[in-house]
């Protein structure tokens, strides 16, 4: 029944029998061939059919957490005695700065800790990670918290708390940073992604009238267009930047400092089984000494 069980968290997600089934691997006439199946077996209805949608009605709300609840006891049913014992894949996603900061170190106490684990790293934006681990393509996820609230299913873990600064070309004069970003073009941090949504709020709320000269969603090329002297922009004091001493004036914002904040998410019923929490132990020894900023 857990094949069935898993087709119905399917299209309870999906919407229709024929996207669960696009996602799962089976033809639309399986999917509702097997939602039928678990209908008769628990002698209730789970959906109400309008068109092609597929609405999760009263019964089907209150068994979807129970059918997701069974997921999470089935997968602890394999767990082994001790880390050395893991074998399998773990799929984290990761922002690009979470490849090149934190995560290096953590895999490499991961593997000394589970060497039979597999570890499959994920590349992506935010957003898109936030929708993989939101559908379970994904284990674990490192990626900037979105200014908006996160579905109650997934469980969220604050690992850095990162403050932005005004960065500018060497040759730059001045100060004052809410005068140098109205006067001077800019190398825009993306603002569809999460960390440009916050320089967004920032201009906003200083009633800013951007002049952008570029824009883009990678910190350390932001920052080599402006070592450049294309412009001047406001990105977080994160990254591999950092550590080769860019060629650019870095301006602190003093009061008006904002952050972004780097979290670690993971399905909630997910949070507590042993090689999660031992992939976030190696989060917590890769990082050493405590370096957020409040």
């Amino acid at each position: 029944m857990l094949r069935e069980l898993k087709t119905f968290i399917a299209v309870a997600r999906y919407g229709t029998f024929a996207a669960a089934g696009m996602h799962i691997g089976l033809t639309q006439s399986a999917v509702s061939s097997q939602i039928k199946s678990l209908e008769q077996a628990l002698g209730i209805r789970l959906f109400d059919r309008t068109g092609r949608q597929a609405i999760l009605n009263a019964a089907g709300i209150r068994a979807l957490p129970m059918a997701r609840e069974m997921f999470v006891i089935f997968e602890r049913m394999s767990v082994p005695d001790t880390p050395a014992d893991y074998a399998g894949e773990l799929k984290i996603g990761a922002i690009a700065t979470a490849q090149t900061g934190i995560l290096p170190k953590a895999l490499l106490h991961l593997r000394k800790e589970a060497p039979r684990v597999e570890t499959k790293l994920i590349p992506g934006v935010s957003l898109s990670l936030l929708s993989q681990i939101d559908a379970g393509e994904l284990d674990i996820a490192i990626l900037i918290k979105p200014p908006f609230e996160l579905s109650k299913e997934l469980h969220v873990d604050v690992l850095e708390t990162e403050p932005f600064v005004l960065i500018a070309p060497l040759e730059t004069q001045g100060n004052d940073p809410l005068e140098l970003l109205s006067q001077q073009p800019m190398v825009r941090y993306d603002r569809s992604s999460f960390g440009g949504r916050l320089v967004t709020r920032f201009l906003r709320e200083q009633r800013i009238e951007e002049r952008v000269a570029l824009e883009l969603d990678e910190l350390d090329a932001i920052v080599k267009f402006v070592e450049s002297g294309l412009g001047i922009s406001l990105i977080p004091r994160a990254g591999l930047w950092l550590e080769r001493q860019a060629q650019v004036r870095v301006i602190d914002l003093g009061d008006l400092t904002f952050y972004r904040q780097i979290v670690l998410v993971m399905r909630h019923g997910q949070r507590n089984l042993p090689l999660q929490r031992l992939f976030k132990a190696c989060l917590a020894k890769g990082a050493g000494p405590a370096h957020t900023a409040q």
